[in-house]
């Protein structure tokens, strides 16, 4: 850990961040990557791999046939095919991306770590912390790459922030406080209230401040939680206190209800370090201290390209043979996981299946 005041002042006085540490994504190797569950964010991914890395995406599977085609003609994917199984059969693939609803991950990942493949599986992870372990311990035995993409950890601004709170320029943490809430106008067979799809806000939208909270303060405990359900029985809005392993209160909340301000900020007893809104995607970072100096890290790149980052990052430790990214370990997504079962549990939300686990 370096010296605090190396990072806080040059020899004017003005307040100097730290320089962000993450490579370039388009000088990390490309990759062959696999799609599974063409959709939104499956979109956002290939576009952004194609445009901002050397990775490619080569094939891509849905169960209907007809839609990955359409996937592969629109963003100049070579195959297409109606399984897992095709796909792993066809061979040809570095990696595998899986976009579906979180309530697929572990059956869509499982074959992908069996066939001996690294996975990156959207956020949240999984349904519950029991799929979570599952899916690791099978990596961890087949000495396979896994990791969550939780991109938001792997964004420039988030590594001047990790840097800003070791080196004590904040001082001792006392809160992180993070909102995430959007509003959809949609009905009750959309994923989001679906509970055989995991829907809630809590593992859509909620994971981010939850994630955020844990890489600061670690492992999140001794949690208050408050929230409302919807008519199906998924969580419409949450708020948590919870206490941080390694010091400090974590204040959070989220909602499928409104569009909150979606900002994030880290209170030290010597300053603060507030992520404008959305704060999980490229963005400024302000850090303020109580002398009154101030100074801002904004992200450098196209706002678009924001996935790439973790794009990069799972091909740099791919290609050097490693099983986890500590920017996004697998110790980090099972306290993630375990702080979210034991939010739904005070809640009373639960999922298909989960009753006889």
């Amino acid at each position: 850990m370096s010296d605090p005041d190396e990072s806080r002042e040059v020899g004017d006085g003005t307040l100097v961040l730290p320089a962000p540490t993450v490579p370039d994504p388009a000088d990390a190797a490309g990759l062959r990557w696999g799609v599974i569950s063409p959709g939104h964010i499956a979109s956002q991914f290939t576009d952004t791999a194609h445009r901002a890395t050397a990775s490619r995406i080569v094939s891509v599977v849905s169960r209907s046939a007809e839609r990955a085609a359409a996937f592969a003609a629109e963003h100049g994917v070579e195959r297409s095919f109606d399984s897992v199984e095709a796909m792993l059969a066809a061979g040809g693939l570095d990696a595998v991306y899986i976009a579906s609803p979180h309530a697929q991950h572990h059956e869509l990942a499982r074959p992908v770590l069996e066939a001996g493949l690294p996975v990156v599986v959207e956020k949240a992870f999984t349904l519950n912390t029991a799929q979570a372990r599952d899916l690791l311990d099978l990596a961890r035995e087949k000495s396979v790459f896994a990791m969550e993409a939780m991109w938001a950890r792997f964004l420039p601004q988030y590594d001047v922030l990790r840097q800003v709170v070791a080196t004590g320029m904040l001082g001792e943490i006392v809160e992180v406080a993070a909102d995430h809430g959007q509003h959809f106008d949609a009905g009750p067979e959309h994923r989001l209230f679906a509970p055989a799809l995991g829907g809630g806000a809590l593992l859509d939208l909620g994971v981010y401040p939850l994630s955020l909270a844990q890489m600061v303060l670690g492992d999140l405990d001794d949690l208050a939680v408050r929230g409302d359900l919807t008519d199906q029985g998924v969580d419409a809005s949450v708020g948590l206190l919870a206490r941080g392993a390694r010091g400090g209160l974590a204040r959070l909340s989220t909602t499928l209800r409104a569009r909150t301000p979606t900002e994030a900020v880290v209170v030290g007893t010597l300053g603060t370090a507030r992520l404008s809104g959305p704060f999980f995607a490229p963005s400024t970072l302000t850090v303020t201290l109580l002398d009154g100096r101030s100074a801002q890290f904004a992200h450098d790149g196209p706002p678009g390209d924001g996935m790439a980052y973790e794009i990069a990052e799972a091909a740099r430790r791919i290609a050097a043979g490693e099983l986890e990214s500590p920017v996004m370990s697998w110790t980090d997504t099972l306290s993630v996981m375990a702080t979210m079962d034991a939010v739904r549990a005070q809640l009373g939300v639960l999922y298909p299946g989960e009753e006889s686990a």
